[in-house]
């Protein structure tokens, strides 16, 4: 059985590679993130980290 040509190889490698980059692309932007206000989680975090022991 005949070996590969290396042109072979750069072409799944770079199918490979756009296929990768492009479902990272996805993942990352599907995602929508509500940012969260800062005053208010500042202080929330501030009274739920204070136990009473």
């Amino acid at each position: 059985m005949p070996q590969m040509a290396p042109i072979n190889w750069l072409i799944l490698f770079l199918i490979f590679s756009f296929t990768l980059v492009i479902f990272n692309m996805l993942n990352y932007y599907c995602v929508l993130y509500t940012p969260m206000k800062t005053s208010q989680s500042l202080t929330t975090q501030s009274t739920s980290l204070n136990w009473k022991w």
